[in-house]
């Protein structure tokens, strides 16, 4: 999302990743459907919607410049917590539901980036990781369906170029599923999320300058 919003519109790139994201979300979730935690999605759903909505709303009236520094700031924020390590193990109360529903739908329709404020709160209400996955996947389903929907009502899915740029990505991103189920990194997984963090750093830093320069 970052690298992309170097080159094209974020009214653009936004639904353009947010239908890679939910076909490849569709064809990695029919295999983990069994574990998935409704009793955990449930109150993530209607304070999701509303963010939804609040989130379209911004990304089609806001300027470019802060978009882009808005974007810039939120990668920065999670390179950093990559970076860290920073997690916590304590269960948490369910009303915090409401704020990561608000929060995961409101940035994922304006940045296409929601997912870190539904896995922080999902992480810690569940502790297995098979089972987290299966959830968070089953919830970027339903709350990814309903972002195209609202996408296309705006208008902002229906762009010019948009159909000729998906047919060309989709197959790029099969591959990319394919390989990533059979190819090894022998790097554990805080070194992986080091490395992304580094990443998200890296393109957040240079959102913001591009922005303000």
């Amino acid at each position: 999302m970052p690298l992309l919003a170097h080159l094209l519109p974020l009214q653009f790139v936004v639904p353009f990743v947010l239908v890679l994201d939910f076909s490849a979300s569709i064809t990695l979730g029919g295999k983990t459907r069994k574990q998935i935690n409704w009793r955990e999605v449930k109150p993530l759903l209607p304070f999701g919607t509303i963010g939804v909505i609040l989130g379209a709303t911004l990304l089609l009236r806001m300027p470019r410049e802060p978009l882009l520094i808005g974007l810039g700031i939120l990668v920065l924020i999670f390179g950093v917590r990559n970076l860290l390590n920073i997690h916590g193990e304590k269960i948490i109360s369910r009303w915090w539901a409401i704020p990561a529903g608000l929060t995961g739908g409101t940035v994922g329709a304006l940045f296409g980036t929601g997912g870190p404020p539904y896995i922080i709160y999902l992480s810690h209400r569940l502790k297995d990781r098979t089972e987290l996955r299966a959830t968070f996947s089953g919830l970027f389903t339903i709350e990814g369906g309903l972002r195209i929907v609202t996408f296309l009502a705006t208008g902002l899915l229906p762009q010019d170029g948009m159909f000729t740029a998906l047919l060309a990505a989709l197959p790029i991103m099969a591959l990319g599923l394919y390989l990533g189920h059979r190819i090894h990194l022998g790097i554990s997984s805080v070194q992986m999320l080091r490395l992304i963090g580094l990443l998200l750093v890296g393109s957040g830093g240079s959102l913001i300058w591009k922005a303000l320069v």
